[in-house]
């Protein structure tokens, strides 16, 4: 049978597909003539409407159909056009373990297909001998060539395996026919005999593509998949795709009648790893709690549900020694070969792992060199509680073997955790006292670790230090309450120690205070600990007794600086950070403490992107990825803030497709005050530059009320104004520049250009104010520092020039040569001195504006600016292709831009609307859009008619219409289409 947990995802009514249900209930058997499915060799023999005649052993009608569909249903229509594409090729494969929804999808996909004919559907069960399996491929090859009876005489599908000329037979007649013929074969690792599959395979390379196969299974069948793979024809759906969403973790929800919160949905996604039978658990257990909420922190791969299933569907069949390595592997949140070596004391044990990953699914793999390895969530939460039946003292072995490994390897905090969890109290003494730098904790949301057990009395008593350890390693942990506890029993237990000694206690427990303060997002407090921490630097002291040396200064600076830099950067002040990362960047260096080195190079890295230094900003961030503490799925929000550094340096040199894979591995950055502010500049360009310029506005609008800090706020308001000019919303934009004090500074009206657009553009705002110069002198606008008034300058002269009026936005430019401009983010300056051109040009001073030009490409050149010329005005292309004709010293740079624009240019087509409206050629009516909106959803056409009560003709003649209108063929291709042009 196909495996129920894999029925998790979809519908919740049989789709609108005629006949998607008549294949529900089958009875278990089918006598022979008696509308039996069989395998007979005559045409009709003995068989009938329902079925074939049959020869030898009856066959199971519900083996060869559909799985029916569990309720409720949800479509995942990305997974259906993922099948419709891979299917127009030889081969597609769904491949995942026990549980993601195999059977599911492919059922829901076989009952939606409209081809002719319908796809054959066989399910592969345990123990199918290569005749047994052929004859159900015989059944559902001739069912399907019957289905079209205008393809002529049926291929001749022999009853038994065939033999080669039998199959040359075939495949010439498949690909004789003009309709290909689908077949899904669900469970395709149940066969294990690769001969069983010989003569499948056979057809599917000689029938000129009228034979396509899908296919389901938990391995990789016996095909020679790699010929497929090799010539591009193979499409592989694996775990990754199968994975919910959190968008479809909320619709799972809803559908259970589960009445979550949305700030819980990306938990319980993460929790589950999106695995489609962990939620399918999920919302039965949370639909029975009062507070569903607090529920998913507590769902876990202990749930006597969860943990049947995956014991039975999961390590079951594994071979026990496998099965051992994983669970004592587990002792380590993620593990690398040699960990899992070191740990498991098998030298074999990162090989184990390596295979397991290779099927996907519950062993991840992070990509990396070497590569690190993690379970699954909730299978990790099995195999902790499986772990934690050993005895005592076996479970403390592995802790120690765990210890040692992450103190040779350059991870003290793990090391301090598994020497605290194996008892090993001099080991986590000695470690926070030679590695209390590398101790503190930089990431949001650290996996849970349970706590370790505290320490003997008499130890702590003889060693306040290690008390400390434990109140470091639960502040690591996330756990601020804990950490405060063991933090007062130490300083109870410190009072009397000896000086030396008692001054560098002082250090390490102001250090741990100086963690519990960030921890609580208390910025004053930080500053004042960190105030603390920075007095007591002191030279460095004897090395030979570390208990008796006091902390190298270059210690003290490196924590102090990056707890302030971090302050500063979450407030938005830009520069102040910058000033604190780099001062703690060369601390952490001179002391040799790469963690904390990575969250200053990391956060430096995309301080420099934002103000235009690209090449050091490059070179900052791939350095920063290549550091040791970003292996294993360690330190991902440094690589995030890393990866974020190069999103915007790609986008400055014009790189979009570059530029949005970097933005979607900078994920846990985006999610930070100031990271989310730049990583939203950067999205909202390849938005708009995507011909999707209403998402790009949402947001920068959403970024723009979040912001920290003035500069933030004040460039997201220029990105946002400049992109409303130029969807022709002039009337926001000047409002926008208005209220933020743009022209203030240079004493001029916001608003003095004729009336321009679809409203009255001398009002400044939505109440009908007119604009007043006065409204923006006089006062410090909003933003005004750094670069963030100049940005807005810039803006309201671009959107003047945009209006017609060159010079007032010649008035209103900022000087972008004066002394001031030094501090200016390089691509507002860039911006400012392109517009400088333009107004001269537009003046008649065509030497002018080339002299401009030179001195803006003088400062664009050294680090490899395209963007704000490729991208710019019109004008500006015509300016470069001037400065060619007129000599430059940058020719090749030159260049290359007038390609760009004018590949930019037409990319574009003109044709395309640049607003935030699309309309279509023939609108569609208030019925048809009536009847668009149910389209979306899994009702038949029948069905609609009910809804709405009109006759089906009547719907069918709507739904031609919506097709013709929307350019379509076909139902989902409909619903897209509508989507894209906000229809729906």
């Amino acid at each position: 049978m196909p495996e129920e947990a894999d029925r998790v995802e979809v519908a919740a009514t049989p789709t609108d597909v005629t006949g998607a249900t008549d294949v529900a209930d089958p009875p278990p058997t089918v006598p022979a003539g008696a509308g039996a499915v069989g395998v007979g060799g005559a045409p009709g023999g003995g068989g009938s409407a329902g079925g074939l005649g049959v020869v030898g052993a009856p066959l199971l009608a519900s083996r060869l159909a559909p799985a029916a569909l569990p309720e409720p249903v949800l479509v995942r229509p990305r997974l259906l056009d993922r099948l419709d594409q891979g299917s127009a090729g030889p081969v597609t494969l769904v491949l995942a373990p026990a549980g993601w929804g195999k059977t599911t999808l492919l059922a829901g996909w076989a009952r939606a297909v409209r081809t002719e004919p319908p796809p054959a559907w066989v399910t592969v069960e345990e123990g199918d001998t290569g005749e047994r399996l052929w004859a159900y491929l015989a059944a559902a090859l001739r069912a399907a060539a019957e289905g079209v009876p205008d393809e002529g005489p049926r291929p001749p599908v022999p009853d038994g395996p065939p033999r080669p000329d039998q199959l040359e037979l075939l495949a010439a007649a498949l690909a004789a026919r003009e309709r290909p013929v689908l077949l899904v074969l669900d469970d395709l690792h149940r066969v294990t005999d690769p001969a069983a599959l010989t003569g499948l395979e056979f057809l599917l390379r000689h029938s000129d593509g009228r034979l396509r196969l899908v296919a389901a299974a938990r391995t990789d069948p016996p095909l020679a998949l790699h010929r497929w793979r090799l010539a591009g024809e193979l499409t592989e759906v694996g775990p990754g795709e199968l994975a919910f969403t959190p968008d479809e973790v909320a619709d799972l929800l809803v559908a259970h009648g589960v009445a979550l919160p949305a700030a819980a949905v990306p938990r319980l996604a993460d929790r589950t790893g999106g695995w489609p039978a962990g939620l399918r658990f999920a919302a039965l257990a949370l639909r029975a709690q009062a507070d569903p909420a607090r529920a998913v922190d507590g769902f876990g791969g202990d749930q006597p549900d969860v943990a049947g299933y995956l014991r039975d569907e999961v390590l079951a069949p594994l071979d026990p020694a496998v099965r051992d390595v994983l669970r004592r592997s587990a002792v380590a949140a993620a593990v690398c070969g040699d960990l899992a070596d070191a740990v498991t004391g098998r030298p074999d044990a990162g090989q184990v792992l390596a295979d397991l990953a290779r099927e996907g699914g519950f062993v991840q793999q992070d990509g990396g060199s070497p590569p690190w390895y993690r379970c699954h969530p909730l299978l990790a939460d099995l195999l902790r509680d499986e772990l934690d039946r050993l005895p005592a003292d076996e479970l403390a072995e592995l802790h120690r073997r765990a210890a040692g490994w992450y103190a040779d390897h350059d991870r003290p905090a793990e090391a301090l955790r598994h020497a605290l969890a194996g008892g090993e109290w001099d080991t986590a003494t000695e470690l926070l006292i030679a590695r209390w730098p590398e101790l503190a904790p930089y990431e949001r949301d650290r996996p849970a670790a349970p706590a370790p057990p505290e320490p003997p009395v008499e130890a702590v008593r003889r060693d306040p230090e290690l008390a400390l350890a434990g109140a470091a390693e639960r502040a690591y942990a996330g756990d601020a309450e804990a950490a405060a506890g063991r933090l007062r029993a130490a300083v109870e237990h410190a009072r009397d120690l000896p000086a030396p000694r008692r001054d560098r206690f002082r250090r390490l427990a102001t250090a741990v205070e100086l963690t519990l303060a960030r921890l609580a997002g208390d910025h004053d407090e930080v500053r004042r600990v960190a105030g603390r921490l920075l007095a007591t630097a002191a030279p460095a002291g004897p090395v030979d007794d570390p208990r008796a040396g006091g902390a190298e200064d270059a210690d003290v600076r490196a924590v102090a600086g990056t707890a302030l830099g971090l302050v500063a950067l979450a407030e938005g002040e830009l520069s102040e950070a910058a000033g604190h990362f780099s001062g703690a960047l060369a601390a952490a260096r001179r002391a040799g403490r790469p963690r904390t080195g990575l969250v200053c190079a990391s956060r430096s890295a995309l301080l420099d992107a934002a103000h235009g230094a690209l090449r050091s900003a490059e070179r900052a961030a791939r350095e920063a990825l290549a550091m040791p503490p970003c292996e294993g799925w360690s330190s991902r929000l440094d690589c995030g803030y890393a990866y974020l550094a190069l999103a915007l340096v790609a986008w400055d040199r014009d790189e979009p497709a570059e530029a949005a894979a970097n933005l979607t591995l900078a994920g846990p950055a985006t999610a930070e005050p100031g990271g989310a502010a730049l990583a939203a500049l950067c999205r909202a360009g390849l938005l708009a530059a995507g011909g999707e310029p209403a998402a790009a506005l949402r947001a920068l609008a959403a970024a723009r009320e979040t912001a920290p800090g003035p500069e933030l706020g004040a460039w997201l308001t220029a990105d946002e104004a400049q992109l409303r000019a130029a969807v022709g919303d002039l009337e926001t934009a000047r409002a926008l520049l208005a209220d933020a004090g743009a022209g203030a500074a240079a004493g001029t009206a916001p608003d003095p250009s004729p009336p321009v657009g679809p409203g009255p553009a001398d009002r400044a705002a939505a109440g009908g104010r007119e604009p007043d110069a006065a409204r923006g002198a006089g006062r410090e606008p909003d933003g005004a520092r750094g670069g963030g008034r100049a940005a807005l300058d810039v803006a309201l002269a671009r959107v003047r020039l945009g209006a017609g009026d060159a010079r007032a936005a010649g008035r209103t430019l900022p000087d972008w040569t004066g002394p001031d401009a030094d501090t200016w983010p390089l691509p507002v300056r860039l911006a400012a001195g392109l517009l400088d051109a333009v107004v001269t040009g537009s003046a008649g001073d065509d030497r002018g504006a080339g002299r401009i030009l030179e001195r803006v490409l003088d400062l664009a050149e050294p680090e490899g600016y395209r963007r704000v010329f490729t991208r710019a005005e019109p004008a500006v292309r015509d300016l470069l292709a001037a400065h060619l004709d007129a000599g430059t010293a940058h020719w090749a740079t030159v260049s290359d831009l007038v390609r760009g624009a004018d590949e930019r240019r037409a990319d574009e087509s003109p044709e395309r609307p640049t607003g935030p409206e699309r309309v279509l050629d023939e609108p569609l009516t208030e019925r048809e859009l009536t009847i668009l909106r149910y389209l979306q959803s899994i009702l038949s056409n029948v069905e609609i008619a009910g809804e709405l009560s009109l006759s089906v003709n009547t719907v069918k003649t709507h739904v031609r219409n919506i097709y013709r209108k929307l350019d379509a063929t076909r139902r989902r291709e409909a619903v897209r289409r509508a989507r894209e042009l906000r229809l729906i």
